[in-house]
């Protein structure tokens, strides 16, 4: 696990000061060693966090002649497969790296090559002969890859921060971002909140030669074709080879020459790594836990379950509010864009006791999009089911009768709110009962919130345009659309927040259940597979049967609960009126200041749940403060 930089130029040189300045920007992802390759037009650098080859993997890495250099952030678990093919065609190594196995695969296949790689990986290469650069990006996005193009120049970096230490960009908010960070709580696709700073897609490739630049995919989401894959052969050999899968999975992400632990919630999917880990190693090893005070967000007694029975070495730690909040300006600089999931915060400080013992960690991240575990898709399904036998039954005329009247008063209670939310209300369509039902601001909230320039500015944005693209690209089974918009836009920020809170704390995350072998089983498995009678992720609760108890396979999904509705209403965080009401806050002409002084005094007295709303709030004003004004993280409170 390391960080990347870079600047390729057609004309002129790229100044050492500039490289370094990049480099030193991500230095946590990479405290070990440094290292920066200048040649004409080209300059790369690197941070390193050693994992495997301790002694011979620096970086920026080249082939045996010198006309091909590469720096490299990830970890590609089958490179010693890979090895002797090289060997024989010819290549000499000089490491153990899997580094340089990157190298020698280009030499040999070009950009081929890509598709024998299995890992998680975001890289750049220097083609010296041909002035040519290539930036790959994984399969499933589990390694970041930001850049900025500039006539013929080209600047790409493993966080954003490191492409505006180049000095080369003039940070911006991009507007037309703005709705659909408001009603998902993160952009999506290759557009960030930055003007002009894309994201390297997952699956592509992006080629700078001679100052052009052409950018590509090399792997797509497998859909699911609508055949019912389960129905043709016995469950239990679907199940089977899940489970053979996953158990290969996990031991390939056990590559390590330092120290290696895991993440435990107690959770079904942190639990399923921990009996997979056990049953690969001979003895124990160490798990971490995280919670608050607050009993309603304290779930370690299932990690203490699970611990006491695989044997591990168990630690845990508590977050109070004020180490919360404020750790929150300091982890905002670190996302590079405002914090979409409370869980980053705990999820920091997890790393950061984890980073005492290990260096590496496993983690159940994207098992629910994959397997549908989610609330939200069962409660999707079950509205879809229930409207479509309304819609039968009770006559037009009425049902307007009944929208009105449930919808008008939808703020008086939370039962009238839970209502609002159900197919009394909302129109069957996927993006009305899907994605704007579980949105932030919705669609029908947005024009009121925001002032009225911007409104005006930004009028015919859709925020769910990226969501929709991706729901309408494979067939007509519901769930499975729901799960593969969810793989393109909401687990992509997930990885962002597993990834960058952990290279906050300068350790490795690794995540199983996004091996592209298993995804590409499981895309194509019936909706059934995945949740059945109301039951989620019925795939790994059978998979897992016999193997853990009970009561950790039939318990809800928790995730990571965080007391925001508590700590907002009962003034924990004293300085929100400040950062929402204020005078740089209506300064800047973006709010309708009189809509978010109605959503805090709803929230605080009680009349209505307006946490995530004012998270997000909060959270974009804390990064324009850092990136757009340029204050110091540790001088905001």
């Amino acid at each position: 696990m390391c960080g990347i930089c870079g600047i390729v130029k057609k004309e002129g040189h790229v100044p050492a000061g500039v490289i370094f300045s990049m480099s030193e920007s991500i230095r946590h992802r990479g405290p070990d060693e440094d290292g920066l390759l200048l040649g004409q037009g080209i300059g790369m650098g690197h941070r390193r966090l050693s994992i495997v080859d301790l002694e011979g993997g620096k970086q920026p890495m080249t082939n045996e002649d010198g006309s091909v250099w590469v720096v490299f952030n990830g970890e590609i678990y089958n490179h010693a497969e890979i090895r002797p093919r090289l060997e024989r065609k010819g290549h000499i190594y000089r490491t153990r790296s899997d580094t340089e196995t990157l190298i020698h695969l280009y030499e040999e296949k070009g950009l081929d090559g890509v598709h024998d790689l299995r890992g998680m990986f975001a890289c750049s290469i220097w083609d010296s002969p041909r002035k040519r650069v290539i930036l790959i990006r994984d399969r499933l996005g589990i390694k970041p890859l930001y850049y900025f193009s500039r006539g013929s120049d080209l600047v790409w970096a493993s966080e954003i921060k490191a492409i505006l230490s180049s000095g080369l960009v003039k940070p911006r908010l991009r507007l037309e971002s703005l709705p659909e960070y408001l009603a998902n709580g993160y952009t999506s696709g290759e557009n960030t909140l930055f003007e002009g700073v894309k994201r390297l897609l997952p699956g592509s490739v992006l080629l700078w030669e001679n100052g052009r630049i052409e950018a590509g995919s090399y792997w797509r989401l497998p859909g699911g074709s609508g055949e019912n894959r389960a129905g043709g052969r016995v469950r239990a050999d679907v199940v089977r080879e899940f489970r053979d899968l996953f158990r290969e999975s996990v031991r390939v992400r056990m590559m390590s020459d330092v120290p290696l632990g895991m993440f435990l919630s107690g959770g079904i999917d942190s639990s399923a790594i921990a009996a997979e880990m056990r049953a690969i190693l001979d003895g124990p090893f160490k798990t971490f836990s995280v919670a608050f005070d607050e009993r309603e967000a304290n779930e370690l007694h299932y990690a203490r379950m699970v611990s006491r029975l695989f044997g591990t070495e168990h630690h845990e730690t508590v977050v109070s509010p004020d180490r919360f909040f404020g750790a929150l300006p300091h982890l905002v600089w670190h996302e590079d864009e405002p914090i979409a999931f409370p869980s980053s915060v705990p999820l920091y400080f997890i790393s950061k006791a984890a980073s005492e013992h290990v260096k590496v960690v496993l983690t159940g991240e994207g098992s629910d999009e994959l397997l549908g575990g989610y609330a939200r898709y069962r409660k999707t399904l079950l509205n879809l089911k229930a409207g479509t036998a309304y819609e039968k039954a009770v006559p037009g005329m009425i049902r307007k009768r009944v929208r009105e009247a449930v919808c008008s008063r939808s703020g008086s209670s939370r039962s009238f709110h839970r209502l609002s939310r159900s197919f009394l209300c909302v129109e069957s369509d996927p993006e009305n009962i899907f994605f704007d039902n579980f949105s932030v601001f919705s669609k029908r909230e947005l024009p009121g919130l925001l002032f009225e320039s911007v409104r005006e500015e930004i009028s015919g944005v859709n925020p769910y345009r990226i969501q929709m693209e991706h729901f309408r690209e494979i067939g007509d089974q519901f769930l499975n659309r729901m799960l593969h918009a969810d793989m393109h836009t909401y687990l992509q920020e997930l990885l962002m927040k597993q990834d960058q809170m952990s290279m906050a704390a300068s350790i490795e995350s690794r995540v199983p259940f996004l091996d592209h072998k298993l995804v590409e089983f499981v895309a194509g498995l019936e909706p059934g597979v995945k949740i059945r009678k109301g039951t989620t992720k019925c795939l790994l609760r059978e998979a897992m049967s016999g193997v853990l108890p009970e009561e950790i396979i039939r318990r809800r999904k928790m995730g990571f609960p965080v007391p925001l509705h508590r700590w907002f209403r009962d003034g924990i965080f004293p300085h929100l009126d400040e950062f929402l009401l204020g005078e740089r806050a209506v300064s800047r002409q973006i709010f309708n200041i009189d809509c978010i002084r109605r959503l805090l005094g709803e929230h605080r007295n009680d009349v209505r749940d307006h946490s995530a709303r004012i998270w997000s709030l909060l959270n974009l004003e804390i990064w324009q403060r850092i990136f757009l004004d340029g204050e110091e993280a540790a001088e905001i409170e």
